[in-house]
C-alpha cells in the first residue's frame, strides 16, 4: 500500500510539473499551413528546445513541457513557414491549444527554404532571392514556368517563338546552362545542359523560389549563377476537397485541370492533372501539354514522415525554325536582296519527362530535423524534322535545312541526406550528402552511332548559419567527387550587417557581402562524344565562377517599403569550346579553353501597399565581355566583345492584389536591345529590345464557383526574344473554376 501511495504521489507531482503542448499555425485565410517550422524557444538562454513541423492539418504537438516555467512565461513560439512573414509569440498560458494566424509581408520579410535549404526570414540569408506563392500563381495562371519567372527581379527569359520553343534562363550573365532547377527537391537539368522553362507546368505548385549568384555550395553543379525551385501543395483540409476548371482562348487555345486533395488523420494527399493545346499564331506553332501529378504523405508517428512526389509531363510543339528577324530587319544577300526565309513547317519536338520521389523525415532528437531522399528523373526527348526543306537557304550555307531526328534518353537517380541541428534561436547546422548516378543516350538516330555517357557523384555538404548581435554569417562549403572529372570543392560566405535600427521612417539598414564558387559539370556528349565527329575528351573539366556580390537593403516605413540595391560581379572560366581537331575530316573535340566575365546591379522595391497589395519592381544592369576564346565561329564571338542575349538593360514589375473574394495581377517584363546572332549567314547581330504586359484576375462568384482570365502581351507587341523566332502576339484565356468539399 505504501509504495502505490508513493507511486502515486509521483505520478501527481510529474503531472503538475509536465504539459502538452498543441499549436495550430493558419495562414491569412483561416486556412491550415502545412511544413511550417515551429521551434519552442527558451527566451533564458535562446535555446530551441522543440523543433517540430506542423501536419496536414496545421498542428504541432510538444509534449511533456515544464508547467510551471510554460505557466511563468519562459517560452516562446517561433514559426517560419515558406511563403509567409516570421512570427514570434510569447507562452503566457497553459491552454491546450494555442493557435497562431501569420501574415504576407514584402518578399525580404518572407521566409523562404532555398537560400539555406532550411526555412529561413530572406533578409537573414546573406541571398538575392524572390519568391512567388500560391495565390500569386493561381492569380497569374501561367502555362509554364517560362511565364512566372520572367517577372522575376533579374531574371531574362529568352524563349525562340511560341509555345513549346525553348525558353531559356539568362542570369546576371550567366549561360543558359547556369541555373539549377529543383521540382520537389528533384533536379530536372540535363546533366550540365540548359533548361527548358517552356515545358515545366506549374499545375499543382505552392510555391516558386528564384535564388540569384553562385549557389554549388548547397546544390552543386549547374547552381552557377541561379536556383529555380518549384513545390507542390499539399492537402490540408479534413472534407476531401474536388477541384476543377477549364478555360479557352483564341489561337484555338483550350485547357482543363481537375485536383482531389484532403488530410485525413495522419494522411494527407494531392493528385492533380492538367491538358492544354493551343494552335499558335503561325505555321508549325502547335503546341500541346499533358501532366499528372502526386503529393502523398502519412506520418508515421508525432516525429517521422514519409512522403511521395510524382510528375509526369509529355509535350509536343511543332518547331517553325528561325524566319523572321526583329520583324524589321529581313534577311539580305551580299548584294543587299532580301531573301525571305519561310518557317519550317515539318519539324516537330516531343518531351517526355517523369519524376519520382520518396522523402522519410525525422525530427529526433529535440533540435534536430533527418531528412533521407530517394529520386529517379527521366527525360527522353525526340526532335524530328521529317523532309527538310529546299526553300530554306542562307548566303553562308546554301540549303541547311535537312532530315535529322536528335534523341535524348536520360535518367538522374540517386539518394540524399540532409541533416539540420538547431543549437540555438541564433544558430543552426546544415549537413548533407548526396549520390547521383547519371546515365544517358544522345545523338541523332539518323547519324549513329549515339553517344553513351555514365558518371557517378558524390557530394558531401557542411553549411553554419550565425547570428550575433546585429551581424548574421552563413559560411558552407561542398566537396564533390565525380567519376569523370575528379574532384572539387566550392566554399561560400555571406555577411549581413543591420547597421541601423532605424524609427518610424528609416525602420532599418541592412549590408551584405558574400562570395562564392561555383561549378557546372559538363553535358555528357561534350565528354563522351565520338567519331564520326568528334573525339571523347575524359579530362574535360567542370566549367567555373568566382562571385562576390554586395548590397544594401534600407527599410522604410516601419517595414512597408524595401528598397535593395546589389552589386554583382562574376568572373567565368574554364568554359567549354568546340574546336577542330582534324582540318580534312572537321572532326572536333571539346576543351576548356574559354573566359568570360559579367557585373552589374540590380536595384528593387518592394512594397506592402496595403495588408493584400504588394509591388514588386526590379531594374537590372548587365555588362558582360569575352575575355578568351580561341576558336570563336564568327565575329561576335571575339574577345572585347558583349555575350550573346544578355541584355544591358531590364526591368520588372509585379503588382499583386490578392483578397478573399477577388484577386488581379499586372506584370510586366522590359528587355532592352541585346546582341545575338542569326547564325545562317544574315549578318544579323542584335536583337531588338520589347517590352511585354500581362494581366490576369478572378472573382468568386459564390464560395465553390469562380471566374478567371488571363491576358499575355497585352499591348500586342511585335517582337523577337531570340532572334529570328516571333513571339506570341496578344492571347488571352478565360474560364471557370469550381470545388466540391473541402473547408
Amino acid at each position: 500500500m505504501r509504495a502505490f501511495c508513493a507511486s502515486l504521489l509521483l505520478f501527481v507531482s510529474l503531472a503538475a510539473f509536465a504539459t502538452d503542448l498543441k499549436v495550430k499555425v493558419l495562414d491569412p485565410q483561416s486556412a491550415a499551413v502545412t511544413g511550417a517550422q515551429v521551434s519552442v524557444v527558451s527566451k533564458k538562454t535562446a535555446a530551441s528546445l522543440r523543433v517540430a513541423t506542423s501536419s496536414a492539418e496545421g498542428i504541432v504537438v510538444f509534449k511533456d513541457l515544464k508547467a510551471a516555467e510554460l505557466a511563468a512565461g519562459a517560452y516562446q513560439l517561433r514559426i517560419l513557414a515558406p511563403g509567409f512573414a516570421p512570427q514570434t509569440q510569447d507562452l503566457t498560458t497553459q491552454s491546450d491549444l494555442v493557435t497562431v494566424q501569420l501574415h504576407l509581408a514584402v518578399e525580404s520579410q518572407t521566409v523562404v527554404v532555398t537560400a539555406t535549404r532550411t526555412s529561413e526570414v530572406a533578409e537573414e540569408t546573406g541571398a538575392s532571392i524572390s519568391t512567388l506563392d500560391k495565390e500569386q500563381l493561381e492569380t497569374m495562371r501561367p502555362v509554364a514556368a517560362e511565364d512566372a519567372v520572367r517577372f522575376l527581379p533579374g531574371a531574362v527569359v529568352n524563349s525562340a517563338g511560341q509555345r513549346g520553343g525553348l525558353s531559356s534562363l539568362f542570369v546576371r550573365g550567366g549561360d543558359s546552362t547556369y541555373n539549377k532547377v529543383i521540382v520537389d527537391g528533384v533536379t530536372i537539368n540535363e546533366p550540365g545542359g540548359t533548361f527548358d522553362f517552356g515545358t515545366l507546368p506549374l499545375t499543382g505548385a505552392s510555391r516558386m523560389e528564384f535564388l540569384r549568384g553562385a549557389q554549388s555550395t548547397l546544390y552543386g553543379s549547374d547552381a552557377m549563377t541561379s536556383v529555380v525551385q518549384v513545390f507542390t501543395r499539399n492537402g490540408s483540409t479534413h472534407t476531401p476537397e474536388f477541384s476543377f476548371g477549364a478555360d479557352g482562348g483564341n489561337f484555338s487555345t483550350a485547357s482543363g485541370y481537375a485536383a482531389l486533395a484532403g488530410a485525413d488523420g495522419r494522411f494527407d494527399y494531392n493528385v492533380f492533372g492538367d491538358e492544354f493545346n493551343t494552335n499558335g499564331s503561325g505555321i508549325n506553332n502547335a503546341y500541346s501539354d499533358s501532366m499528372e501529378g502526386a503529393n502523398l504523405g502519412v506520418a508515421l508517428s508525432k516525429d517521422v514522415s514519409l512522403r511521395f512526389h510524382m510528375r509526369h509531363s509529355n509535350s509536343h510543339t511543332g518547331v517553325p525554325g528561325g524566319w523572321s528577324f526583329n520583324g524589321y530587319d529581313p534577311p539580305v544577300d551580299v548584294n543587299g536582296v532580301i531573301q525571305p526565309l519561310p518557317p519550317d513547317p515539318s519539324e516537330w519536338s516531343q518531351l517526355n519527362s517523369l519524376l519520382g520521389s520518396v522523402e522519410l523525415t525525422v525530427a529526433e532528437p529535440s533540435g534536430w530535423q533527418h531528412r533521407f531522399t530517394g529520386f529517379d528523373y527521366l527525360y527522353r526527348y525526340n526532335d524530328v524534322n521529317l523532309n527538310g526543306d529546299a526553300a530554306r537557304v542562307s548566303p553562308l550555307y546554301g540549303q541547311f535545312d535537312f532530315p535529322d531526328h536528335e534523341y535524348d534518353d536520360i535518367n538522374r537517380a540517386g539518394f540524399e541526406y540532409q541533416g539540420n541541428y538547431s543549437e540555438r534561436s541564433w544558430a543552426q547546422t546544415t549537413f548533407g550528402y548526396r549520390i547521383e548516378n547519371e546515365n544517358g543516350f544522345i545523338g541523332d538516330l539518323d547519324s549513329p552511332p549515339q553517344t553513351h555517357g555514365q558518371r557517378l557523384e558524390n557530394d558531401a555538404y557542411l553549411q553554419q548559419q550565425i547570428t550575433l548581435g546585429r551581424l548574421s554569417v552563413v559560411a558552407g562549403g561542398r566537396f564533390v567527387h565525380n567519376s569523370a572529372f575528379g574532384n572539387t570543392g566550392v566554399p561560400r560566405v555571406a555577411l549581413t550587417l543591420l547597421a541601423f535600427h532605424g524609427g518610424e521612417i528609416i525602420s532599418g539598414t541592412r549590408l551584405r557581402f558574400s562570395y562564392a564558387t561555383g561549378f557546372k559539370e559538363p553535358r555528357l556528349e561534350e565528354t563522351y562524344a565520338g567519331p564520326p565527329y568528334s573525339v571523347p575528351n575524359p579530362g574535360l573539366k567542370p566549367e567555373r565562377v568566382r562571385a562576390f556580390e554586395a548590397g544594401i537593403q534600407q527599410n522604410i516605413f516601419r517595414d512597408k517599403y524595401v528598397f535593395n540595391a546589389t552589386y554583382f560581379n562574376n568572373l567565368f572560366h574554364d568554359q567549354i569550346n568546340y574546336e577542330t581537331v582534324n582540318a580534312t575530316t572537321f572532326v572536333g573535340e571539346y576543351f576548356n579553353v574559354n573566359q568570360a566575365f559579367a557585373q552589374g546591379a540590380e536595384v528593387e522595391l518592394q512594397a506592402k501597399l496595403r495588408s493584400r497589395l504588394l509591388l514588386d519592381g526590379a531594374y537590372t544592369y548587365t555588362s558582360t565581355e569575352i575575355l578568351s576564346n580561341p576558336a570563336p565561329i564568327d565575329s561576335q564571338y571575339l574577345p572585347g566583345q558583349p555575350l550573346l542575349r544578355r541584355p544591358k538593360h531590364s526591368a520588372t514589375t509585379l503588382l499583386s492584389y490578392l483578397g478573399n473574394r477577388w484577386g488581379t495581377n499586372v506584370s510586366g517584363s522590359f528587355v532592352g536591345r541585346r546582341a545575338d546572332d542569326d547564325f545562317y549567314g544574315f549578318d544579323i547581330t542584335h536583337a531588338a529590345g520589347y517590352v511585354r504586359a500581362d494581366l490576369g484576375g478572378w472573382y468568386a462568384i459564390n464560395a465553390r464557383v469562380s471566374a478567371y482570365a488571363n491576358v499575355e502581351n497585352a499591348l500586342d507587341r511585335r517582337y523577337n526574344e531570340v532572334v529570328g523566332y516571333p513571339a506570341l502576339p496578344i492571347n488571352f484565356r478565360a474560364g471557370f473554376r469550381f470545388r466540391i468539399g473541402g473547408e
